[in-house]
């Protein structure tokens, strides 16, 4: 039965063009498809992975909310242990660090650091935990005691993955070869949305760019829903799912569900009604690019990324490139979407 809700909720809002999967469409052939498995990432670990002659390679480790996210860190080997301008990556929804390798060796070729990321639960970082029965009372000194926990993995948690961003950036900032003045975030499909968020709340991010964006989630302006409409019943699904969590009639969704269609990973109860960083856009100063595709079919460009187009405040442009569709950002168009990326953070990372 929460297999078929959340199955219907994700329908109602695929159908109104408000989620994007960012599954990657540079999928080794063959690859098993459930980032959320710790036995089949879809592009391979970093231990198997082989950088090019003339980019360093090497795994981080980044503490989020006391989970281990892995990271994995792209240095032209000629500028090795220098101060360097930086730009972090994530994967939008259902997708893992790994497939954006070729991305982060095009733009450390142009002259960047790179640090991408997986989100708690996915790819190559650690899960969540939760407690499976009761807390022992009183806790014992330190308290540290043993218990059976559950790892959750493979759901979509917009808010967790927001924090999972923050402290990547604070990973960054510290990092000795970072030019922490020089940094800018890099997010496409889901992770166009999360990149504004972030930004619009952090001043240390000094540009960013966001391709593809999925960037709507909720019905605008923010008011309930008119009766009988499919917002109306897609925000009472997801409220359903979230009361149900709440009274413990309710887990989290199976790791890596594929509910519908090829979308990896269910929504966590509901707060995607809360999820609309299409708003956060008006707060956004930073240099902004956004790179559309024109022939997209997952999202409505004209309520996702150029409508935060719009509301962006600070230097900002707008490319839609033609004759693509939305995975054509990551194959026919990705060396020019990365290109257009390079020359945004040269001219606005100096």
């Amino acid at each position: 039965m929460r297999r078929r809700l959340i199955g219907r909720v994700i329908m109602g809002a695929i159908a109104a063009g408000l989620l994007a999967t960012a599954a990657d469409a540079q999928q080794a052939p063959g690859a098993r498809r459930n980032p959320a498995d710790p036995a089949t990432w879809t592009t391979g670990r970093a231990r198997d992975y082989k950088p090019p002659e003339d980019v360093a390679f090497r795994v981080v480790s980044i503490m989020s909310e006391g989970v281990r996210l892995h990271g994995e860190m792209f240095t032209p080997k000629a500028r090795a242990g220098q101060k360097l301008p930086t730009i972090l990556m994530a994967h939008g929804w259902g997708g893992t660090a790994s497939s954006f390798r070729r991305d982060a060796e095009q733009l450390t070729r142009a002259g960047f650091q790179v640090l991408t990321f997986d989100y708690r639960g996915w790819g190559e970082s650690d899960s969540r935990l939760i407690l499976v029965g009761k807390e022992p009372q009183p806790l014992p000194a330190g308290r540290r005691f043993t218990a059976q926990v559950e790892a959750v993995r493979g759901y979509v948690d917009p808010w967790e993955q927001a924090e999972d961003w923050f402290n990547a950036l604070n990973w960054a900032s510290g990092e000795p070869t970072v030019d922490a003045d020089r940094i800018g975030v890099r997010g496409s499909s889901y992770s166009g949305g999360l990149v504004l968020f972030v930004a619009a709340r952090d001043p240390r991010v000094k540009a960013l760019v966001s391709q593809v964006g999925g960037i709507a989630s909720r019905p605008e302006p923010f008011v309930h829903p008119r009766p009988g409409t499919p917002e109306r019943q897609r925000f009472e699904a997801f409220n359903a799912t979230g009361v149900r969590m709440a009274r413990g009639e309710a887990g989290y969704p199976e790791p890596g569900a594929q509910v519908i269609g090829s979308l990896v990973g269910a929504p966590l109860g509901n707060k995607m009604n809360r999820w609309w960083p299409a708003e956060d856009a008006r707060d956004v100063t930073t240099p902004a690019l956004f790179v559309l595709a024109a022939d997209e079919e997952l999202v409505d460009n004209k309520t996702n990324g150029q409508r935060a187009y719009e509301r962006v405040k600070g230097p900002k442009k707008l490319v839609v490139i033609p004759g693509i569709k939305h995975y054509g950002i990551y194959s026919e168009a990705r060396e020019q979407a990365v290109d257009l990326a390079a020359q945004w953070f040269k001219e606005h990372l100096k």
